[in-house]
C-alpha cells in the first residue's frame, strides 16, 4: 500500500511540475505575443488580396468605360454614314456595356467597404499588438521581482528553528572541546614545554639564582 501511494505521490509531483511550466507567466506572455504577430501576418495577406482586388476591379471598370466611348463613337459614326441598323447594334454593345459598368463599380464599392473595414481590424490589432508588448515588459519585470522574492522565501524558510538550535548546540559544543583542551595543557604541559613543574630553565638559571639572593637578602633587612 505504501509502495502504491509513494507512486502516486510522484506521479502528482511530476504532474504539479508540468503545469507550473504550462502556466509559466513569461511563457504564457511569449505565446500570447507569437499568436497575435501570426494574427498580423495573416491580416497583413489578407489586406494584400483585397488590395489586389481593388486594383483588379478598377481595371475591369477602366475597360468597361473605355468600350462604352468607343461604342458610343461607333454609333455617332454610324449615323454621320446614314447606317441606322449599324448605330443601333452599336448603342446596344454601348448598353450592355454599361450595365457591366455599373456591376463594376457596385462591386467596387463593395470590395472598397471591405479593405476599408479590413483596414481599420488591423490597425486596432497592431494597436492591441504594441499594447502587449509594452505589457510584456512590465509583467515580465514584475514576474522576476515576484520570483526572485519567492526564491528568497522559499530559502528563508528552509531554515527551521529546530536547525539552527542544532547548529548553536554543535558551536557550543566545540567552544567546550577547545576550552576543555586548554585547561589539560595547562595541567599536563607538553615535554619540552620550559613551564613543567619541577624543573629548572637551564637558559635563565643564573638570572633566577640572582634573583633568589636578591629575595633572601630583603628578607634578611626586614628582620634585622
Amino acid at each position: 500500500m505504501g509502495l502504491f501511494k509513494r507512486m502516486k505521490s510522484i506521479t502528482m509531483a511530476e504532474l504539479n511540475g508540468v503545469l507550473d511550466r504550462v502556466e509559466d507567466p513569461i511563457a504564457m506572455l511569449n505565446q500570447y505575443v507569437r499568436e497575435m504577430e501570426d494574427d498580423l501576418a495573416k491580416g497583413q495577406e489578407a489586406l494584400s488580396r483585397q488590395i489586389f482586388l481593388e486594383k483588379k476591379q478598377n481595371i475591369l471598370i477602366t475597360e468597361a468605360k473605355a468600350l462604352i466611348s468607343k461604342r458610343e463613337r461607333q454609333a455617332k459614326l454610324a449615323v454621320e454614314r446614314g447606317e441606322d441598323s449599324m448605330a443601333t447594334l452599336a448603342l446596344q454593345e454601348k448598353r450592355i456595356h454599361q450595365n457591366q459598368l455599373n456591376l463594376y463599380v457596385e462591386q467596387f464599392e463593395a470590395i472598397q467597404q471591405q479593405t476599408e473595414s479590413l483596414y481599420e481590424k488591423l490597425h486596432e490589432l497592431k494597436g492591441k499588438y504594441n499594447e502587449l508588448l509594452h505589457k510584456r515588459i512590465l509583467l515580465s519585470s514584475r514576474a522576476n521581482v515576484a520570483q526572485s522574492i519567492k526564491q528568497i522565501q522559499k530559502t528563508t524558510v528552509s531554515f527551521s528553528s529546530e536547525t539552527i538550535a542544532k547548529g548553536i548546540s554543535r558551536v557550543e559544543e566545540r567552544i567546550l572541546l577547545m576550552e576543555a583542551e586548554v585547561q589539560a595543557f595547562n595541567q599536563y604541559p607538553q615535554p619540552g614545554n620550559t613551564a613543567v613543574r619541577g624543573y629548572v630553565d637551564n637558559s635563565i638559571k643564573e638570572e633566577l639564582e640572582e634573583e633568589l639572593q636578591k629575595l633572601k637578602q630583603d628578607l634578611s633587612k626586614e628582620t634585622a
